[in-house]
């Protein structure tokens, strides 16, 4: 393996300032390490003529004297962002074919600051899964194993071949979204650093939405201090996205400072979950340790309205996701169904979306569509955001208090087999998203920070909730707590 497809940003951005590398050799190390990892499952679209012609006009760019951190720098998109010309499925056989005439706003800004699109990433269809099992690509692999077993683990989802790129070093960074804890939680599974931005941070366009109040783009990355190099890019006011956040982007790479004496972190009751397994009981109160001892103040906390946001939020998401896939309907883009002699309109839409949408997306819409029927709509959607009020009062009570951060385990265990919950209740798969999805609800930043092994050797993560609009002081303290933890282990190639 190249040891400069294993660089961070941080580390990228000195040497390419320093002459010591070129983005066009940084770009090609890449490039060759995805070759050798198909069996990973994470690029779904190589795009490596247009990562080459990009590193070249980065090396120009760098030779002039270009200051951005981000020019030169190889990353991998999540399937789930628009790039021109280039297939942008969502994972989703419903847009088989799809090659839009327009780019998303992150991956714009990226492009512009002189970032290079290495491909696109695997994930679950329209990010709906836990596990990267969902995608009409086939299964996302984590680089990591078991011990000696050679069972295929989940990288997670829905962003799972974001966090395996990143993890197995095919790329520096990639981007994710995260809607329920899509980016924390399979960041949590490979050992990475996954960072879900303050609602509106991001703009939303050209990023297929599943869930519109609770989608946000961040990034996937070795590092927290490269998470706050990539988010300075991605982040910004887009007037065409209405929930954009018309607010200054701090330079957040300048709020790293690994001062966080004085802080105040909060350890919320109600996340002590019954059956919860020693191990991330343990990690949890490592961390606890670690934040304390280098300075920062720890309370006990209560969020009350905790144990009612896995079902509001799978409420809340679905009927959402049932009114943006109405537009997936073979009449316009992507997939249309072989129809009969005398089938109509109804037919059409009928039979397209059943070929199209896989059994989860389907799952979901429909449940969307019974929440949001007459009859139903005050019984379930109605009361879901009034309890989504409620969970996000919680989190501002605690803040007003003088709460700085709030620490957390990211997943309830470490990364399970492939196929192991295929016979699952749907509800267990969830459960996943336990610690992550009040995050979402209350439209707070939160990342995962990867900061110890379980018993079989597999990456475990602490997740860290900060206040809105204050990603800068997260940052510093998930600086801290990622320094203290010293998690430095790798996957062992195999693939």
């Amino acid at each position: 393996m190249s040891d400069l497809s294993k660089l961070t940003i941080a580390e990228a951005r000195d040497k390419l300032r320093a002459g010591e590398v070129t983005s066009t050799e940084l770009t090609q190390a890449c490039l060759d390490e995805i070759e050798k990892a198909d069996s990973l499952g994470a690029f779904v679209h190589k795009t490596p003529e247009i990562a080459l012609k990009q590193a070249a006009a980065a090396d120009a760019r760098i030779q002039g004297g270009a200051e951005n951190p981000m020019c030169g720098i190889p990353l991998g998109i999540k399937d789930l962002f628009c790039t021109q010309g280039v297939p942008s499925q969502a994972a989703s056989a419903i847009l088989d074919g799809f090659n839009p005439e327009y780019e998303s706003t992150v991956t714009t800004q990226l492009w512009q600051a002189g970032a290079i699109m290495l491909g696109k990433l695997n994930m679950d269809e329209f990010a709906m899964g836990s596990s990267n099992e969902t995608s009409t690509y086939g299964n996302a692999v984590n680089p990591w194993r078991r011990g000696n077993d050679d069972a295929a683990l989940t990288p997670g989802g829905s962003s799972g071949g974001s966090a395996s790129a990143v993890a197995a070093d095919l790329c520096l960074a990639a981007t994710g979204t995260d809607t329920g804890g899509s980016i924390r939680q399979p960041a949590a599974f490979t050992g990475i650093t996954g960072l879900k931005p303050t609602y509106g941070r991001c703009s939303r366009w050209g990023i297929v939405a599943f869930a519109s109040s609770l989608d946000q783009a961040g990034p996937m990355t070795k590092s927290v201090r490269d998470a706050a190099i990539m988010l300075r890019v991605m982040a910004g006011h887009d007037p065409k996205d209405s929930t954009s956040a018309d607010l200054p982007v701090p330079d957040f790479e300048a709020a790293i400072t690994g001062d966080i004496r004085g802080k105040t972190i909060g350890i919320p009751k109600e996340y002590r979950m019954e059956g919860m397994p020693a191990e991330i009981e343990k990690l949890w109160a490592d961390g606890t340790d670690m934040l304390r001892d280098a300075g920062a103040k720890i309370v006990d906390i209560s969020l009350p309205h905790t144990k009612y946001a896995l079902p509001t939020y799978y409420v809340v998401a679905p009927a959402e996701a049932s009114s943006n896939l109405a537009r997936y309907d073979g009449v316009r883009f992507g997939h249309r169904a072989s129809l009969s002699q005398g089938d109509g309109i109804t037919e059409m839409y009928e039979k397209t979306r059943a070929e199209g949408f896989g059994a989860e997306v389907q799952r979901r819409v429909m449940i969307g569509t019974y929440v949001l029927s007459a009859g139903f709509y005050d019984a379930y959607y109605n009361r879901a955001r009034k309890v989504r009020t409620l969970i996000k009062r919680d989190f501002d009570q605690v803040f007003s208090d003088g709460v700085d951060a709030i620490l957390t385990p990211a997943t309830p265990s470490a990364a399970f087999g492939l196929g192991e919950m295929a016979n699952a209740d749907p509800v267990q798969m969830y459960l996943n998203d336990v610690f992550t999805v009040t995050v979402n609800l209350a439209g707070l930043p939160g990342i995962s920070v990867p900061a110890g092994l379980d018993g079989q050797g597999l990456p475990l993560g602490l997740q860290l909730i900060g206040r809105p609009w204050e990603e800068g002081d997260l940052l510093n303290i998930a600086h801290s707590l990622e320094d203290a933890a010293g998690f430095v282990a790798k996957p062992t190639v195999w693939w």
